[in-house]
């Protein structure tokens, strides 16, 4: 049995299924971020053609759907994967995004617009059956390194996803071969067929180089039951990881994590964009970005060159902490950037924000896995839980972001414009707290 395990984990973890598991993570991440740099003004051209007045509340509806699909989904795929394999279901997901993206550059309304980002959301629920796969084929000593692999993919796709969407936004206007053409028609289709192209590109990657990694004898058994049986019993497997000792720390520490995390989504840009009389930086967007593509090309490199030597010097659980605080840290200190040094003091602050969230992913998915193994447990339920979790802050946080500052913003210190960068410390040290409760935890067994 256990040779036969070692050959399946030999072949399914060979180069071609890295490379598949790391395009669809990327693609995932991608599919979040593209919109961030055109979603306003498509929904602004739809609503004048429909007459709706409220943008807002729409740009809120398109930006939380994508999020909210994966948090209602996530655990779905997770359970599917553990019945029928990994290989099917992340197939699956990656037509969904072709099609999806496709359809959302192609919205003439806003209901069909909504429709398309909310079955993007759907079928980009799957990043926990990747982790799966990665549980399944891997070592305890790969364990780390591998969700490494996926963490760094995670980066990318944030760093390309709103490059790609304000590279190619409205072509027409750029370039004049898009003149008199469906690009100048649909000024947002471009992006979007990029995105699905890349889709399309790892599809047929995985139908030649994705072997299934989860073998028949280990899958979950059952008779046929209908899509809403199999969604409620999804659910209640989630929300049983939710209370189960150990499991359920990880998973809420990663929540508030995330949470934290986000709301600076919403809010890096209002201050960096506010002007500098009131207390901002007066940036532009491609200031922004640059600030951004930092961020990110950090958080690869961390992922792809310190995550394994940090693992082997302090461990998987002793890195949840220290990445926690200083993520937070980073996050805390982003309002009191002077304007004569803003550059190099932002540069900082991203390189302590993007070291500290690359080494959590990794190290949060890796211990998950190793208790979930020790207990027992489906990793598709498991890591289903989580992902369901991480997309319910995803969701949350840039709206709490959004009202914070709102309602802070013009008040003076302590409840102003740094408010909102304060809560993403306590959320960091919320995490933190729990996770110290994982380390104490895992001193008891070898993690």
């Amino acid at each position: 049995m256990t040779d036969n395990k070692s050959t399946i984990a030999d072949i399914s973890a060979g180069r071609g299924a890295l490379v598949v598991l790391f395009m669809a993570t990327m693609i995932d991440m991608i599919g979040f971020g593209i919109v961030i740099p055109f979603l306003t003004y498509l929904v602004e051209d739809l609503a004048a053609d429909q007459g709706i007045k409220q943008v807002g509340l729409w740009v809120g509806l398109l930006m939380t759907s994508y999020s909210a699909a994966q948090f209602l989904f996530s655990p779905f795929w997770g359970s599917v994967s553990d019945k029928i394999g990994r290989r099917p279901v992340l197939m699956i997901g990656l037509v969904g995004n072709t099609v999806f993206f496709t359809m959302f550059g192609l919205a003439n309304t806003l209901l069909i617009a909504l429709a398309a980002r909310f079955m993007a959301g759907v079928f980009n629920g799957n990043l926990a059956v990747a982790r799966a796969y990665i549980g399944d084929v891997s070592t305890p000593s790969q364990l780390t390194t591998r969700m490494g692999l996926i963490g760094a993919a995670f980066g990318l796709g944030f760093t390309i996803g709103p490059f790609i969407g304000g590279e190619l936004s409205n072509p027409a206007e750029r370039w004049d071969i898009f003149v008199n053409t469906v690009f100048e028609t649909y000024p947002y289709l471009l992006p979007c067929i990029a995105a699905g192209g890349l889709s399309l590109v790892s599809l047929i990657y995985a139908y030649f180089y994705l072997p299934e990694s989860l073998p028949k004898s280990e899958r979950s058994k059952g008779d046929s039951i209908s899509w809403l049986t199999r969604i409620n019993n999804s659910f209640k497997q989630s929300y049983s990881m939710l209370n189960r000792g150990i499991i359920s720390t990880i998973i809420w520490a990663t929540m508030l994590f995330i949470f934290g995390f986000t709301i600076m989504h919403a809010v890096f840009i209002l201050y960096t964009g506010m002007p500098v009389t009131d207390g901002g930086l007066g940036y532009n967007e491609a200031q922004n970005g640059r600030i951004f593509a930092v961020i990110g090309i950090s958080g690869i490199l961390t992922q792809a060159f310190l995550m394994g030597p940090l693992s082997r010097y302090f461990g998987p659980a002793r890195l949840l902490t220290l990445s926690c605080l200083l993520t937070g840290t980073g996050l805390v200190l982003i309002p009191y950037t002077q304007e004569e040094y803003a550059l190099i003091q932002l540069v900082i602050c991203a390189i302590i924000i993007s070291i500290g969230s690359g080494v959590f992913q990794p190290a949060s998915s890796t211990i998950l896995t190793i208790f979930a193994k020790r207990d027992g447990l489906n990793l598709g339920i498991v890591m289903g839980a989580q992902e369901s979790v991480s997309s319910f802050a995803r969701i949350l946080g840039p709206l709490t972001g959004g009202v914070v500052w709102t309602y802070t913003v013009s008040r003076d210190w302590p409840f102003d414009y740094h408010t909102a960068f304060h809560l993403c410390g306590v959320m960091m040290l919320l995490s933190a707290a729990l996770s110290l409760k994982v380390q104490s935890y895992a001193k008891e067994t070898t993690v």
